[in-house]
């Protein structure tokens, strides 16, 4: 009882203790859930009608679609720009896909087994012209191959042959994808063409586009152009511009968060110190070789983007300041140091020799190996003096296990290789100067080749050249003082005025970019600003970035954010520019009105002012371009469609370069009009889908709340 009365006495501190450890508990487990939503949230790349997909998601998209781009080119590598260019497509494919099949659920269209059968029956798809079945005699995909192929990779145990489980692997990855891109290419097919057929044609829509094509117009023009106004004459108030923004407030909506910026870029450049430097070098390689010193060492000591191999190339193998150097050069001639301003180099060359050989070599060989280099060289000698004595080629090698098939070598397939072994490049030698007919024995460090050439096709002129090739680079030194330099003035520029003042003193410009959107890879079109980039876009307006080194880690950049556009209406003060360029317009019109708003013939607009021209060839298909405004103006020509002829307009036509007036003088059919009814009714059609591509399509984006947050991730 005292042990009860004495937890009453402390009720309320014990509820408070209670109460505080229950909150400890909600509060961890509500902190742990945050966690792992936010740890979620920072591996999204996007999202796309609610469905977000995560980084790992995306780069197994892009990893399957460059291996297809790898199999359907031949391609091992990409540039920077090819990779960014490969995720853009990507991702536009991943956004539009989700959004059709979003559609196609909701309308019950889907792609059944049965279609894409017929589709693989018919062969006709372009896609299945890339694929690695297609009959070589009809130039066609062969289903039949298909089948073949996919009852061999099933089975196929990779544990017997692994490098060939590889390669069906590999190619059956490949079918996968293209049996993927076929569904999704055929239901955007379906939902498009049932989107279009809802646009319809008649007879009486046909014969207006039938008419609009044919029937040509010429008139008299009379032409005022609104730059024949002074801005001084018109005068633009503020209430006129919110005016217009409210008429015209559609156009300005935005869908995508954008952002300016202004920046600072400098580029690290090569000293005078650093160039003499290197002039320096460069005219001790250029010593080297006109002496007479071993070529391979000069060239290696010289650091050349160009190594010496020792192999004569064709003129195309050989860079194009180089190719054009030789041509001013004797054999046996060095030149000076000279540079290229294209590739940034300094650069030396020795013109070693000149010769014919052909470009292309038909042979055909027997290789020989043996216990010891010496029965390689026995066996070698048997074999060579059988073929000599009228041996068949290929039955010899059949003895061997070989085929002694002929086979091409042609210069392309060598020349851009960096480096040869003795034995390589004996071989090329032997097989570039070899007589047609002629079988010589190779001796190679572990073994031989019997070869015999069989035909020397395109004799052409190679050349045997050492060249030292540098980029006139900046020197470390150079760098670090760079660097000092605009750290120093970065550090200085703490807001966008002092960024702005401080600039000019260190002799720096302050750059403008205006509406940056975060799909873009660089900041300023320069390479390895992704950090900025990141930073642009987390970043609050008036917020000034950190240094950052860029580019081909040449480049210091600083970057202040000066204006944030979200998603909706453009502010009025972002637009005004393009507002007052419309009232202007506006303005300059009623001016123009004013003055020849009661002219009635062409005599009288000529007697006012205006300037006089004939116009020939006006359709209402086509707008008019017209030379005294220099623009091409669709009102002109539906005014004057709709002008009978030997008439005069009805009134004064607002264009988009000026004010016009016109009499029609003839209005007839073009010669040889096209009058096709079906092809008309067809070109609708195609018209009416090309809506749906672009105009309808635009509408679903931008009701699918597309996020893209690539920019975090590449």
């Amino acid at each position: 009882m005292a042990a009860l009365g004495s937890i009453r006495k402390r009720g309320v501190t014990l509820i408070i203790i209670i109460g505080l450890g229950l909150f400890a508990f909600i509060a961890e487990e509500m902190f742990r859930s945050c966690e792992a939503t936010s740890n979620e949230r920072r591996q999204q790349v996007g999202e796309v009608l609610g469905e977000k997909i995560s980084v790992q998601e995306f780069q197994s998209l892009v990893d399957e679609y460059q291996e297809v781009i790898k199999i359907t080119q031949g391609r091992d590598n990409f540039t920077d720009e090819e990779l960014n260019s490969l995720k853009d497509q990507v991702w536009n494919q991943y956004v539009s896909n989700t959004i059709i099949q979003k559609e196609a659920e909701e309308l019950g269209l889907t792609v059944t087994d049965e279609e894409l059968q017929n589709i693989l029956r018919e062969g006709t798809n372009p896609m299945l012209a890339q694929t690695p079945f297609v009959n070589q005699q009809t130039g066609r995909f062969d289903a039949s191959m298909l089948t073949k192929f996919l009852a061999e990779y099933k089975k196929l145990n990779g544990a017997e042959n692994p490098q060939m489980a590889e390669q069906y692997q590999r190619i059956y990855t490949y079918w996968q994808f293209i049996e993927k891109t076929l569904r999704q290419q055929t239901l955007a097919m379906k939902y498009q063409s049932l989107m279009a057929n809802c646009l319809l044609t008649n007879p009486a829509s046909v014969q207006m586009a039938i008419d609009g094509q044919n029937i040509e117009s010429s008139i008299l023009l009379a032409s005022a152009p609104y730059a024949s106004v002074n801005d001084n004459e018109v005068k633009v108030e503020d209430s006129d511009l919110k005016s217009k923004y409210d008429e015209q407030k559609a156009r300005f909506e935005q869908y995508v968060e954008s952002r300016d910026i202004k920046y600072v870029d400098f580029q690290v450049l090569p000293s005078k110190a650093d160039r003499d430097a290197l002039m320096g070098r460069m005219k001790e390689a250029a010593n080297g070789l006109q002496n007479g010193e071993d070529v391979a060492t000069v060239v290696r000591k010289g650091q050349s983007l160009i190594p010496y191999t020792g192999v004569a190339v064709t003129r195309n193998a050989l860079p194009r300041d180089i190719a054009a150097r030789i041509d001013s050069m004797a054999v046996g001639q060095t030149s000076q140091p000279f540079e290229t301003v294209s590739d940034n180099t300094l650069n030396v060359v020795k013109f070693i020799s000149k010769t014919q050989l052909p470009d292309s070599v038909e042979y055909r060989q027997i290789n020989v190996g043996g216990q010891t280099v010496e029965e390689a060289n026995k066996r070698a000698d048997s074999i060579y003096n059988a073929l000599v004595a009228g041996a068949d080629f290929e039955v010899l090698a059949k003895k061997y296990g070989q085929t002694g098939q002929k086979q091409w070598l042609t210069s392309n397939m060598y020349e851009q290789s960096t480096s040869f072994d003795s034995d390589t490049k004996n071989y090329l030698e032997v097989l570039s100067t070899t007589a047609e007919g002629t079988i010589k024995n190779v001796n190679f460090a572990q073994g031989n080749a019997i070869v015999q050439v069989t035909s020397r096709r395109a004799m052409v002129d190679k050349y045997l050249l050492a060249v030292v090739k540098h980029t006139i680079d900046f020197s470390k030194a150079t760098y670090s003082a760079a660097y000092n330099k605009f750290s120093q003035f970065v550090s200085e520029s703490q807001t966008l005025e002092a960024l702005e003042k401080n600039a000019a003193k260190y002799g720096y410009q302050v750059l403008e970019r205006k509406d940056m959107f975060n799909s873009e890879h660089f900041v300023a079109g320069i390479r390895g600003t992704r950090d900025a980039l990141k930073w642009v876009f987390e970043a609050k307006e008036g917020n000034l970035s950190p240094l950052y080194e860029c580019g081909n880690n040449d480049h210091l950049m600083v970057v202040a954010i000066t204006k944030i556009h979200p998603v909706g209406l453009r502010a009025f003060d972002d637009v005004k520019d393009i507002l007052k360029s419309e009232v202007m317009k506006d303005k300059k019109f009623a001016k123009l009105s004013e003055k020849y708003g009661a002219v009635k013939s062409i005599a009288d607009a000529k007697a006012k002012g205006m300037q006089i021209d004939t116009v020939n060839q006006i359709t209402f298909s086509a707008p008019a371009f017209i030379q005294a405004t220099g623009s091409s103006e669709p009102a002109l020509s539906g005014a004057v469609v709709a002008t009978k002829q030997g008439k005069f307009s009805a009134h004064l036509v607002k264009g988009s370069a000026g004010a016009y007036l016109f009499e029609v003088l003839k209005q007839a059919e073009r010669p040889n009009a096209l009058k096709n009814v079906k092809s008309t009714e067809a070109q609708l059609q195609q018209q009416a889908m090309q809506v749906v591509m672009s105009r309808f399509m635009n509408e679903l984006y931008t009701k699918a709340k597309v996020v893209d947050h690539r920019y975090l991730f590449f």
